[in-house]
Formats: structure tokens, sequence, C-alpha cells
């Protein structure tokens, strides 16, 4: 159930960027409240990843240091979804930062459907 979660509120919280971010730079109300809504989604998918590692993380020998690894890059791809938004607010550009953005995601989802409680694809 907590993997679920935890993918659902990415799923979204992603969605959500792009749509802030297809907004942003817009000083309209709309902007602003999108913003906001993708900033408690920040926050609902660190406590989701903070329970999954507490509840089963934890229990998994020999996967710790990865496990933590993937909440410091976790925590990295949401700085950067911030910093995209914000640069892009001030009209600034934003483009170094969405290619870092994509990179973390990326490697970041790859290490988790590694771990054993992740999505076995591979």
């Amino acid at each position: 159930m907590g993997t679920h979660l935890h993918i659902t509120a990415w799923v979204l919280g992603i969605i959500l960027f792009f749509v802030a971010f297809a907004l942003a730079g817009k000083n309209d109300k709309g902007a602003k409240i999108v913003h906001m809504i993708v900033r408690l989604f920040y926050l609902i998918i660190i406590a989701t990843g903070v329970e999954l590692y507490v509840r089963t993380g934890m229990k998994i020998p020999g996967f710790g240091g990865e496990y933590i690894g993937k909440m410091i890059l976790g925590i990295l791809v949401i700085g950067f979804m911030e910093m995209v938004l914000v640069r892009k607010k001030k009209g600034k550009s934003a483009t170094g930062v969405l290619i870092g953005f994509i990179v973390f995601a990326i490697v970041t989802i790859l290490l988790g459907l590694r771990l054993p409680i992740g999505f076995h694809i591979f």
C-alpha cells in the first residue's frame, strides 16, 4: 500500500509540476495556486518516502545505503523541481536546471525500480 501511495504521489506531483511549469511566468492566480499544490505534493512525497524507508527499507539487509542514496536523490529531484519553477516565474533561463531535474529524476526512478520494495520491471 505504501509503495502505491508513494508512486501515485510522484505521478501526480510530476503532472502538476508540468502544469505549473506551463503556467509559470504568468502573474495570474492559477499559477500561484498550482505552484502551492505542487509544494504540498513535495511534502506528501517526502512523507511517504520516509514512511516506506522506516516501515520496510530499514529491515532489508544489504540495501540500507541504497535506500538512503535514493532518499537523497529524491530530495534533489524535488529541489530541482522547485528551482525550475522559481526560475521560470522570475523570467530567468531554467534550461540547465530542467536538464538536472530530468537526469536526477531518471536516476532516482531507476534506482527505485531496482530496490526490493519497488516494482520489479527489470
